[in-house]
């Protein structure tokens, strides 16, 4: 990343924006940008998701699934991987198991 653009962009959020040879698929801003929407969006369902959770009973991993499907919708304003993406960052933050996460073993 270039000095001027100061937003990290994790590696696992950069492996949606690269092709098969590294190279990227969108111009850097663009891709900072999309990762910041994303973390936000991540942030930002945690504590609903962790309400579901405890309010309803709901299993962490159906939370997640419900999650995931609406995310999937096209009126979402996500991708399909960047859809997985938040998923996958949102069990982090509620350090919940998720396929995506490596296991506490």
């Amino acid at each position: 990343m270039s000095d001027d653009n100061q937003a990290f962009v994790p590696p696992s959020f950069q492996a949606l924006y690269r092709d098969a040879r590294g190279r990227w698929t969108l111009p850097l801003r663009d891709v900072a940008a999309r990762c910041e929407f994303c973390e936000d969006l991540a942030q930002h369902l945690t504590e609903h998701c962790r309400g579901v959770h405890v309010d309803i009973g709901a299993d962490a991993q159906d939370v997640l699934g419900r999650c995931l499907q609406g995310l999937l919708q096209p009126e979402s304003g996500v991708s399909s991987d960047e859809a997985h993406w938040v998923v996958t960052r949102l069990a982090e933050l509620l350090n919940w198991p998720h396929p995506g996460l490596p296991s506490a073993e």
